[in-house]
């Protein structure tokens, strides 16, 4: 009755599987339980309460990426988590492919940036299409090295896509933040 906050089996052997600390994993089943207001299961409509999303310009796709039906495994080796790592900037390069024919198109990234970039009042058309085109041009430098003068980049490829993104770490980049703590902490 007088001993320290114990931890539950349940919360080791997840702290064990996931290699978060039990503390972390605290810290997500209280977020789980506002966001899907204390049910079982998080529906798309409990999205609409995550205030970082609610003016987010492509809010439907990050909404839909957490319903994707791709399985999470727990302990993955090495291969398994490269795979995983692959399938989030699949993800990631659907939601710049729109016609999905395997490229990117400037066209195609034009549209997203501006999309990205059109809740910015101080930000004109011009100035979003600069930033694509820079980008672009950056994206083929990286991929196809030195082009010639008549030389026309075609769009980036998932190939070309993996390259831009080797050595960038995808799963800090990759989150939404659902609520700060201070939240959290007056509400329980």
């Amino acid at each position: 009755m007088g001993s320290a906050h114990s931890v539950p089996a349940e919360m080791r052997e997840l702290a064990d599987r996931t290699g978060f600390t039990s503390e972390q994993i605290e810290h997500l089943h209280r977020r789980f339980k506002q966001l899907s207001r204390d049910q079982l299961t998080i529906r798309k409509e409990n999205f609409d309460s995550i205030p970082d999303l609610e003016f987010n310009p492509i809010r439907a796709k990050i909404v839909h990426a957490f319903f994707d039906k791709r399985p999470i495994e727990m302990n993955m080796d090495e291969e398994q988590l490269d795979r995983f790592r692959k399938e989030k900037l699949k993800f990631l390069f659907h939601m710049y492919d729109s016609d999905h024919d395997g490229k990117i198109t400037l066209q195609e990234y034009r549209n997203v940036v501006e999309e990205l970039l059109s809740g910015n009042p101080h930000l004109e058309k011009e100035s979003a299409r600069s930033i694509a085109d820079g980008a672009m041009m950056e994206a083929a430098s990286i991929c196809v090295g030195q082009m010639g003068p008549d030389q026309v980049y075609e769009g980036i490829t998932f190939e070309d896509f993996l390259k831009m993104w080797q050595g960038i770490d995808i799963e800090t980049k990759m989150h939404v933040r659902f609520l700060n703590m201070e939240t959290i902490a007056h509400c329980y």
